[in-house]
C-alpha cells in the first residue's frame, strides 16, 4: 500500500532542465567554452549538482578554481535570468496532481538541484505548503541514479521505500527509485529532453491522466 509520496522537482513540477542547460551553456561560454546543448544535456538532465559539477571540472580542470558552491551560487544567477524571461515554467498538471495527493498523502521533494533553488522553485509553483520537506544536492550523496536520496526520504518519512510512490521524468531518476525498492511514475513530455523510462511502472506523457487507483490495485 501506498503510504508516502516523492516528487522530483525539475522536469517534473517545474520545466526547467532546458533552462539549466541554456544556464551551463551561457557559463560555459563567457568562460571561452562553446559547448553545445545536446553535449550539456547529457551532463545535466536528471542529475545531482554535486556530479554535474564533478563532470565540468573533468572536462574543463580550470573551473577547479571555482568551488561547488561558488559554481551554484553563480549557475543560480543565470539561471534566474532565464527563468524570468520564460513565459511558463510551472507544469500545472503536475503541480495539481500534488496538492490532491497532499491532501491524504505525505508528500516530500528529493532533487539535485541545490537548496535554495528548490525553495524558490515550490514558491513559483505555489506548493510549499503542500510538500512536508525537501532533500536536495547538498543532503545526500551519490546522487541520482544512486538511490540514497530517496532512501533517506523515506526513512525521515518514517515509512518503507516500498511504500512509497515516487514521480520522475528521467531516467537517472526512475533508475534511482527503483533501485530504492519504490514505485515510480515518469512523466514523458513531448517536449522534454528524450529519456528511456521504460523501467518505470507507470509512464505517462501528462499527469492529468494519472490515477493512484490504478497503482493501490497493483500493489
Amino acid at each position: 500500500m501506498i503510504k508516502a509520496i516523492i516528487f522530483d522537482l525539475d522536469g517534473t513540477i517545474v520545466d526547467t532542465e532546458m533552462l539549466w542547460a541554456d544556464a551551463m551553456i551561457n557559463y560555459l561560454k563567457d568562460q571561452g567554452y562553446e559547448c553545445s546543448r545536446a553535449s550539456i544535456l547529457e551532463v545535466v538532465y536528471g542529475r545531482s549538482w554535486s556530479d554535474i559539477y564533478c563532470d565540468l571540472i573533468a572536462r574543463y580542470p580550470v573551473l577547479a578554481a571555482t568551488s561547488v558552491e561558488e559554481m551554484a551560487v553563480i549557475l543560480s544567477v543565470y539561471h534566474q535570468q532565464l527563468r524570468d524571461s520564460s513565459d511558463e515554467v510551472v507544469i500545472d498538471s503536475s503541480v495539481k496532481v500534488l496538492k490532491e495527493l497532499a491532501a491524504s498523502y505525505p508528500v516530500i521533494v528529493v532533487s539535485g538541484s541545490p537548496r535554495q533553488d528548490i525553495i524558490e522553485c515550490l514558491q513559483i509553483a505555489g506548493i510549499s505548503s503542500s510538500v512536508q520537506f525537501f532533500l536536495g544536492a547538498e543532503d545526500y550523496a551519490p546522487g541520482k541514479p544512486h538511490p540514497a536520496g530517496y532512501l533517506m526520504g523515506a526513512a525521515m518519512l518514517g515509512v518503507e521505500p516500498a511504500e512509497c510512490l515516487v514521480f520522475e521524468d528521467s531516467a537517472a531518476g526512475v533508475t534511482a527509485a527503483k533501485s530504492a525498492g519504490m514505485r515510480c511514475v515518469a512523466l514523458s513530455r513531448a517536449s522534454a529532453h528524450k529519456q528511456d523510462v521504460s523501467h518505470a511502472d507507470l509512464v505517462l506523457c501528462d499527469l492529468a491522466a494519472f490515477d493512484i487507483n490504478d497503482l493501490q490495485l497493483n500493489g
